[in-house]
């Protein structure tokens, strides 16, 4: 199965038996072709109170006629997806690539399957040697709060509901993918082109460093300066009692404008997931400067001043002798306000609670069922809020 997703599944707290070990595998001279990737839908309802246009508040409003309720049948936080990876060993190393395309299951437009509701999140190669480490070259997964999302237990459901919070039309009716806990708990890793390095296994301890595409949209349309840094390092252990990760991780970029003096954002992270028994908890907290919230870059500054942003989530889970593994998570991400600036509609904090129940119903299906509050409130103390409610299912292959 493609790297990313055993780590989505294999890496996230659920982890269910219900994960096939890899995809479909195919010989094919020197190669070997793996084809993977999952289906999942969800049928959604959404109730929002409150009717706020809240830059970056993750709780959508009401609509143009003023209605609180929404329903949606949608791709959960993680796309469907289909992937291809090839893999060979020449001249004492080993080398892969890796190309996917993610398409959605309703944009929900008149037609709802306009083109734009295809994803393409994966095309990079890889060379190296379990002595030596490896070279990633190519678009994938972020560096900088990758095993936030990955421990996610919203990864295999919905979380907070996608769609407009600062205008009415179609407010979290949803699109391509919903958000999960993205924005409420993390920042997102996102999908970057980057050239990143990843040192051997050292009995569970390793670390991957990399330089990113620098022109991430919020930067404005200027020429970026220098690339972004991004790193981390984890240690994985597992014993008769105990097994989890323990992982941290930073990034650093330079942002440029036309009109307002640029600044260096920085961002770190820490967190840990440990399983003992029938029981998994993790913990995650990230700080930043001039990063802002939900993505690097997003309302990270008020005329050139930074704006600081801290959050993280709590989450526990228990799988019941049924293997039906119960879920609850508490979420924050803040945003402060910058020097000089005065208290408006831009987002304080956006918070989230998910009680969730995901079922192996087969080796490879997962059905699920979740529950989201979504609160956000501006720096003025006006706020919206969302329920979310979702079932539906998954499927690995």
């Amino acid at each position: 199965m493609n790297k990313n997703i055993k780590l989505a599944v294999a890496g996230a707290v659920l982890a269910l038996s219900a994960t096939a070990n890899a995809g479909i595998i195919i010989p094919a001279g020197e190669w070997t072709i793996d084809i993977n990737g999952n289906v999942n839908a969800f049928a959604i309802t959404n109730s929002m109170k409150g009717n706020n246009a809240i830059t970056g508040g993750m709780a959508t409003r009401y609509d143009d006629n003023n209605r609180n309720d929404t329903q949606g049948i949608n791709t959960g936080l993680l796309p469907a997806w289909l992937g291809v990876t090839g893999t060979t060993r020449q001249n004492d190393v080993d080398t892969s690539f890796t190309i996917s395309m993610q398409p959605g299951v309703s944009n929900n437009s008149a037609a709802g399957s306009a083109s734009t509701n295809v994803e393409y999140r994966q095309a990079f190669l890889t060379f190296g040697d379990k002595s030596w480490g490896s070279i990633k070259l190519g678009k994938d997964l972020g560096i900088f709060a990758s095993d936030a999302i990955l421990n996610d237990m919203t990864l295999l459901g919905v979380g907070a509901m996608s769609g407009t919070t600062t205008t009415t039309s179609h407010p979290g009716s949803g699109t391509t993918t919903t958000y999960g806990g993205i924005g409420t708990g993390y920042i997102y890793a996102a999908w970057k082109g980057q050239v990143a390095y990843t040192t051997p296994n050292f009995n569970g301890f390793q670390a991957t460093v990399g330089i990113v595409n620098p022109n991430q949209a919020s930067m404005n349309e200027l020429y970026q300066e220098r690339y972004g840094l991004e790193g981390k390092a984890s240690y994985a252990f597992t014993g008769d009692a105990l097994n989890g990760k323990i992982w941290v991780s930073g990034a650093s970029y330079k942002m440029t404008f036309a009109s307002t003096p640029e600044f260096t954002a920085s961002v770190g992270d820490v967190g840990a997931n440990i399983n003992a028994g029938s029981i998994g908890v993790t913990g995650y907290y990230y700080k930043g400067e001039g990063v802002g919230t939900t993505v690097i870059g997003g309302n990270n500054h008020y005329s050139g001043a930074k704006r600081d942003s801290d959050g993280g989530y709590l989450q526990g889970t228990f799988t019941l002798p049924t293997k039906t593994k119960i879920g609850l998570a508490y979420a924050t991400s803040k945003l402060d306000r910058a020097s000089g600036e005065s208290a408006g509609l831009v987002v304080k904090e956006n918070k989230r609670y998910t009680l969730g129940a995901y079922h192996p119903l087969t080796k490879h299906l997962n059905l699920v069922a979740e529950y989201s509050r979504v609160e956000s409130e501006a720096q003025n103390s006006v706020s919206n809020e969302n329920n979310v409610a979702s079932v539906g299912g998954i499927l690995f292959f």
